[in-house]
Parts: C-alpha cells; structure tokens; sequence
C-alpha cells in the first residue's frame, strides 16, 4: 500500500506537470492570436482576400503576418492547426480531477457537513455537470442570441454563478472551485472540437473543391474563440485556488469565483482594447482592483467549524479504517506535536492566521483522514514539517511510517 502511494503521487505530479506545460500552450496561442488578429491593420496592395496585416519581430527573425477575410483562393500546402494543445489539455486536466478528486474522493471532494452523499454519487455529480455548461451554452449560441453577443456573454455568467452555488452546496471548497474551472474548461475545448475545428474543415474542404467558403463559419468561430478569450483568466484562477485556502475556505467561496469571471473581463477588455488600437481603458484597472479587494474582504467572512464541533463529529468509514489501525495513537501524539500547531482551526504559530492550504491536524478525524498526505509528506520525505520550524527525529518519522503501513 504504501509504495503503491508513492507511486501515486508521481503519477498525479507526472499529470498534472503534462496539464500546465499544454496549458502554458494553449493559452499563450490563444493570446498571440486574440492580439493579432486586433493588431492586424488594412494595407495598400495587399493580395485579394487578405483583410490585414502586421510585422512582427522575435528572435532576431522578422514576420510578415496576413490575415484572408475568409480563406486564401488556393490550399497552402503546408497549414498548422492549432488544436491539440486545447486538447491534451483537457484531458490531461480530466485525469487529474479523476486522480485527485475522484480516486481522493473521500478526502477532497466530498464535505459530509454539507451533503450527505457516497463517493459514488459525487463522483457522478462531478462527471455528469461538466456536460450540462456545454450543451446549454451551445444551445444559446446556436439561437438567436448568437447575434447579441453582449446579451450572450451575460447570461453564461448567470449561469457561471448558478454552477459556483450549485457545486457549493455539495462538494468541499477546494473541489467547488476546481470543478468550476474544469465546467468552464470543458466549454472551452468544446468549442474547440465541436465549432472551430469543424468550422475550419469546412473551409478547407470547399477550398480543395473550388468552391468560395461561406463567411459565416469563419464568423461563427470568431464568436466562439472571442467567448474563450474572456474565459481563459479566470479558468487559470480556479486552477490555482486549491494552493490558497482563503480562496476556498470560507461560505462565500462560489461568490469569490463569481467575481472572479468579473475579473478576467475587465482585465481582457484593457488588453484587447490596447491590441485594437482603441486606446487604454485605464478604468478597468480600478475596477480590476475593487473586485478583487471584495475578494479579500469575502474571504475573511463567515466562520469555519470549530475545534469542538470538529471532535463532536463521528469518524467516516473511510477515516475509521485509519484511527483503528495499530500505531494509531503514536502517530497522532506525533502529529501533535509536530503539526497541529500550524495546521490548526486557530494556529498557535507566529505569523500564521490559515491552517496551510486549508489542512486541519488536530483531531483524530483529521489526522485519519489525512493520512496518505501525513504518510508523503511527514513519513516518507521531509516536506513536513519544515525544517527551520521544527526538526522532527527520525523514529517519529518511523512511527508514522509503520501506522499508514498497518491501515492497509
């Protein structure tokens, strides 16, 4: 079991180290083309089709940008589509919410104080509500408010905010922010694979055939890959919120990814607005700013549960099988000694106001069901706790060893 859980660990960092570095990718394509397409500017005796262009400079290497209108009269021979790195991203994401919040269900997914639910039927809430943002989104977008993009973008933050409350009342904090990333996400790569790409194939396809490609693919896409534009700042938010307990960890967490999506508009709206040569809406900065002080005065409001109500509460099965382990008792007074003092309701330890990343160790629910994460980061390395804070000796590092050893 506990090889097994060292293994897993590198399996979900080899993962999650594939998400980011495709990510990085996809969205950097994905702004170089945003800005490119804004910065492209009409030229005199440009090739017929071509609505325009721009230089660049990178590398030491000059180029020479031209966008057609709706596509060259000829097939290139050599054309690049941009569209795996959208791909491998979602599926690498889709492994590791399976490896993190599926496989660790019991542990990061599901708040037993909030909903009362088996590990199946959250695995099956996180899996099934990634489609519904999808197939409602693309339902809106093929209707006539497909011509009213302002009004379009309005209703899917509605629908953002109904999914944040929604994942709220089930999931923990961590996870009702990561599955808002991953809901928004899907959307994202959908438009991709089910809009984009097949738009682009249509036009190549009547390229190829001599016939003049419709126009209006290449506008469908357009409105679809603009909708990614505006979404791509606050999937990155999401993303990362897990490393940041006062993102997560208080009553008002779907509000602050809420307003999160705010963010990413205004902050995108400066930037195409600058690459469109319409000026710099400076504004959006201190509305940027006084969102994102919301933010920071939410995340300080409403109350955590409590030391007393922690202890009150009975043991999971999933935690049972960890306190009635033998060696139990040795590496909870460990972890007490080590750990609790940090990873605390309310930290004893200078300078220290949030249990790290949300991490609570001090009663024997909480130590049960942290076990795997006591196991790796206090058992088999020394990640914790840190060494300029406490030296934690060998043999107590042993003892925690020897209890994850016998729960197996």
């Amino acid at each position: 079991m506990y090889d097994f859980a060292v293994l897993w660990d590198w399996i979900a960092f080899a993962v999650r180290w594939l998400h980011v570095i495709t990510a990085m990718a996809w969205i950097g394509a994905s702004f170089f083309f945003i800005a490119l397409d804004l910065g492209l500017r009409k030229a005199a005796h440009a090739p017929v089709g071509v609505s325009g262009e721009e230089w660049q400079v990178h590398g030491g290497g000059f180029y020479h940008i031209q966008k057609y209108l709706v596509a060259p009269e000829n097939m290139p021979e050599h054309l690049i589509w941009h569209k795996w790195q959208s791909y491998i991203t979602w599926v690498s994401g889709a492994a590791l919410l399976m490896i993190v919040y599926w496989v660790g269900g019991e542990l990061f997914l599901l708040d037993p104080t909030k909903a009362d639910l088996a590990l199946w039927q959250g695995i099956a809430i996180s899996g099934l509500s990634l489609t519904i943002g999808w197939l409602l989104y693309d339902f809106l977008c093929k209707s006539s408010l497909g011509e009213q993009p302002t009004l379009l973008m309005v209703l899917l933050f509605v629908i953002l905010v109904i999914m944040a409350w929604g994942y709220d009342q089930v999931f923990t904090g961590r996870a009702a922010l990561l599955h808002l990333g991953a809901f928004t996400a899907t959307i994202m790569t959908a438009n991709v694979f089910f809009i984009i790409m097949p738009n682009q194939r249509i036009v190549v396809a009547d390229l190829k055939a001599g016939r003049t490609p419709d126009p209006k693919y290449g506008k469908i896409a357009k409105l679809r890959s603009t909708h990614n534009n505006y979404l791509t700042l606050p999937v990155i938010f999401l993303m990362l919120s897990n490393h940041y307990p006062l993102a997560f960890g208080t009553e008002f967490a779907w509000l602050i990814a809420s307003l999160v999506f705010l963010m990413g508009v205004t902050i995108r709206h400066y930037f195409n607005s600058m690459h469109a040569g319409k000026g710099q809406p400076n504004w959006t900065w201190a509305v940027t700013a006084v969102i994102f002080i919301a933010i920071a005065w939410l995340s300080t409001l409403g109350g955590t549960e409590t030391y007393d109500e922690a202890a009150e509460r009975p043991l999971t099965a999933f935690e049972q099988q960890f306190a009635s382990a033998d060696g139990f008792e040795d590496a909870y007074n460990v972890v007490q000694g080590n750990c609790s003092m940090c990873h605390a309701r309310e930290p004893l330890w200078d300078g220290i106001r949030w249990a790290p990343k949300g991490v609570y160790l001090e009663t024997e629910a909480d130590v049960a069901q942290h076990a795997q994460q006591i196991y790796l980061q206090a058992g088999r390395s020394h990640a914790m706790p840190p060494p300029n804070a406490i030296q934690m000796d060998a043999e107590a590092r042993a003892q925690i060893v020897a209890w994850y050893r016998n729960a197996d």
